[in-house]
């Protein structure tokens, strides 16, 4: 120690004579620190250097590294701490406040109760109540030989590794089979990984990168070969309630990790999990505070998954500035608050059409649901997510039936609706001790384009809106139509569960991602191509929405590119990714964040789709015309449907007087009775913003 103590005293001496003029924790927010370590930055050091932790001196922990300084101090306390540095006549303090690596630092209270699984993934029983297991790395290497049955991974196996990777003794030798693969900066080295897994935040998470044991391992100030300096975060898709640890997405993708990326995962960034994107956001930051601490600072980080995945990324970009700076989401959608309302839409139609005793040609199904085919509403109901999402009772494994709360037989069950999923965000109702809920359908015109555009009749959309009803405080079907609560729908905007295009969303990369055909071979991008006609729920529209939520924000979309991708070329859009970020990171030329990251996007990279072997590069407009549109056409639900805007970001219209001349095929006197009768209140105006449609209140809110 003394020997490091005296090169670091040395090294400070040869810096310039400037004053210390920054200090910054570089591992993660300075009053959310955890686990006892953190990184701290200090620039501009210099002559009589002196920094102390709590009184007592820690510079010999600081060295350069990147052209500043930087130290690892260790061994924190629960609590609050204080960080001196002085240089010169100058004094900087810095507060910082640790917590336990299981957490919760901004998600709110713990979840109760909450399921270990370290033992199905081969970590072993947990320690505690918080999953704590022992850390455990393992090395694998990439074969040079054939791949048994071409088979992927079991999803269902312990921390599931590829099939072209083995496990690699290094007492063993070299192995015959090594392959070898040259990363982005150049270097062709060994194709051997070295993976760590264990538990922070109550999650099991999975870090992955090349490395060789022996070498000596990247750190804060110096780097290897085998890591290129990037991270490439993953996120899991589905959408379920929590109350489990889960498994993660695994890390070891290739096509990550043989360009020389670092790959994490964590298994409460699978919303399969607990679709939290709070939740979610601050495990994130956690795992990556780890990677920073052990082995340096990204020059980037890049979030990747589909589906589900999509919504963490877009929800963390806007919400969490800072944890990623850029986004590939696959198969997107915007957030799951917007689209549980039109998804839960679906089985109230189902219900209108079976009990309206009038005859519907799927067609009209269709017309009503503003998808491609009715279809989509049938696979949305058969995952089960609609009604599930808004049902407390509907709780999945390894939530017992025993434990999950029934009105009659558990009224003081576990609740498993997504709304009672994030109590910490919209908070207990006070007449009902429940979640409150934003989904709301007063008001709501099911079927209107159709009617308009002729293809149902005003029998059948007056039966359908007599009879769509709503939903009660535990999901249950009920004639009656559902009012959201006005805390639960401001709450639902001020606080960015909505994807607004706020927060960083507007100002960092986005490269949105859909299959043409196949499947898109880039590291958790597994949807299926394009399913619009097919019933598939993931429907090109989510990418359009998205974008008009951008514009309607920023007035601008130019940080977002949508591909429709040929399958080949997965590894091309990583890379695009990089070079996009890497000529931001050069540019120091001003103006705004926006302004710079759309003159730094590569001029190839612009929205295009494939036909077969063809790029063709055109813009993507809703409902546009060109080939793009004609080949893989994007169309509604059941909410634009109704007259909603392509944002889909209205939770609870505002209402306006129902108008007789506004509904072109003419009612008859009882028609226009009844119709009144349906909405005594009034109907939807889309013109307006909606009920409690705030702008965002802010980022980095804590629960």
């Amino acid at each position: 120690m003394e020997e490091t103590k005296l090169l670091t005293i040395l090294l400070l001496a040869g810096a310039s004579g400037a004053e210390a003029t920054d200090v910054r924790v570089v591992s993660s927010r300075p009053e959310m620190v955890t686990g006892g370590d953190v990184l701290v930055e200090v620039r501009g050091a210099a002559n009589d250097l002196l920094i102390r932790l709590d009184g007592r001196e820690v510079t010999w922990r600081f060295q350069p590294g990147g052209g500043t300084l930087l130290g690892r101090l260790e061994g924190l306390a629960e609590g609050r701490h204080r960080l001196v540095v002085e240089s010169g006549r100058k004094r900087i303090k810095q507060e910082l406040v640790n917590h336990p690596v299981s957490g919760p630092l901004f998600s709110g209270p713990h979840q109760s109760p909450f399921y270990c699984e370290t033992e199905a993934v081969g970590l072993g029983p947990a320690q505690d109540a918080n999953c704590s297991v022992r850390t455990v790395v393992r090395y694998y290497y990439k074969s040079t030989g054939p791949v048994a049955n071409g088979s992927p991974p079991n999803p269902r196996a312990p921390m599931p590794v590829p099939p072209q990777f083995k496990a690699f003794d290094p007492a063993n030798g070299r192995p015959v089979d090594l392959a070898q693969t040259t990363t982005t900066d150049g270097f062709t080295v060994d194709y051997i990984v070295r993976r760590e897994t264990g538990t922070i935040n109550r999650a099991i998470y999975d870090i992955a990168f090349l490395h060789t044991p022996g070498d000596p391992l990247p750190d804060p100030w110096r780097g290897t070969k085998g890591w290129n300096g990037r991270l490439v975060y993953a996120f899991g898709g589905a959408c379920k309630p929590g109350y489990r640890q889960g498994r993660a997405p695994h890390a070891m993708s290739d096509a990550v990790l043989s360009l020389g990326y670092a790959s994490a995962a964590s298994s409460l960034n699978v919303f399969g999990n607990n679709c939290d994107d709070v939740l979610s956001a601050e495990t994130l930051m956690m795992v990556k505070e780890h990677f920073i601490e052990q082995f340096g600072v990204p020059a980037f980080t890049i979030g990747v998954g589909s589906s589900g995945g999509s919504m963490q990324q877009h929800l963390i970009a806007q919400n969490y500035p800072g944890l990623l700076d850029g986004i590939v989401p696959g198969a997107s959608f915007p957030d799951i608050t917007t689209v549980m309302s039109s998804t839960a839409d679906c089985t109230l139609l189902h219900r209108a059409f079976n009990a309206s005793g009038l005859e519907w040609t799927p067609e009209q199904k269709a017309s009503v649901a503003g998808y491609a085919t009715w279809g989509t509403c049938q696979s949305w109901m058969r995952t089960t997510y609609s009604p599930a999402w808004l049902q407390a009772g509907a709780c999945s494994a390894p939530v017992a039936k025993s434990r999950s709360f029934d009105v009659r037989t558990n009224p003081r069950g576990v609740r498993c609706s997504l709304y009672d999923n994030q109590v910490n965000v919209y908070g207990r109702d006070p007449a009902t001790g429940f979640a409150r809920r934003p989904f709301d359908n007063i008001g709501v015109q099911y079927g209107l384009a159709a009617l308009k555009a002729g293809k149902i009749g005003p029998e059948q959309f007056l039966a359908l809106n007599a009879r769509a009803g709503g939903y009660d405080v535990n999901g249950a079907l009920v004639a009656e139509r559902t009012a959201g609560d006005p805390t639960a729908l401001r709450l639902a905007y001020e606080t960015g569960r909505v994807m607004s295009g706020g927060g960083s969303l507007g100002t960092i990369p986005v490269i949105d991602v859909r299959g043409a055909r196949g499947t898109v071979t880039f590291p958790l991008l597994d949807r299926v191509g394009y399913g619009d006609r097919d019933g598939d729920i993931h429907d090109t529209v989510r990418s359009l929405v998205t974008r008009a939520r951008l514009i309607k924000n920023n007035g601008s979309a130019a940080n977002q590119v949508i591909l429709t991708v040929h399958p080949q070329d997965g590894r091309a859009i990583l890379l695009a990714m990089d070079e996009w970020l890497s000529n931001m990171a050069k540019d120091s030329s001003g103006g705004s964040a926006a302004a710079r990251v759309a003159r730094n996007r590569p001029s190839r990279l612009t929205d295009a789709c494939w036909s077969d072997e063809e790029k063709i590069a055109e813009a993507r407009v809703f409902r546009g015309m060109g080939r793009c549109a004609a080949l893989y056409p994007a169309h509604g639900n059941p909410r634009m449907a109704a007259g909603g805007p392509l944002a889909d970001d209205i939770l609870k219209c505002t209402l306006k007087p129902v108008r007789r001349d506004e509904y072109p095929q003419g009612l008859t006197d009882n028609q226009w009775s009844r119709l009144r009768a349906v909405f005594p209140n009034g109907v939807c105006d889309y013109s307006r913003p909606g009920v409690e449609q705030v702008r965002l209140r802010g980022t980095w809110i804590r629960y």
